[in-house]
């Protein structure tokens, strides 16, 4: 499905279906804001409220973390929008 990291290839390798009409635009990233967020803060705050590290701690430990998780997140949420897309033939609004 992927050509590179995160760029669709025109084609699919195994059944050749044509991804012209995929558009994943900031979908996938949205969805990752949201999920990291929530995730890394709510670490973020037990860590704190628990050990009360420095803040040069919180930030080697979070910020390559929350760099980390939404990398990783990127491709399969970006893959599940296009699934998503091709199920429900969705397509660009147009007026009537």
């Amino acid at each position: 499905m992927f050509d590179g990291f995160i760029t669709i290839a025109p084609r699919c390798p195994s059944c050749g279906l044509n991804f012209d009409f995929s558009d994943a635009g900031d979908g996938p990233a949205v969805f990752i804001i949201l999920i990291v967020g929530f995730v890394i803060v709510g670490l973020a705050l037990v860590t704190e409220l628990a050990f009360r590290p420095a803040i040069w701690v919180h930030m080697v430990i979070w910020i390559p973390l929350t760099i980390g998780l939404a990398l990783a997140m990127l491709r399969p949420l970006k893959a599940i929008m296009i699934a998503l897309q091709f199920r429900h033939d969705a397509q660009e609004g147009r007026p009537e």
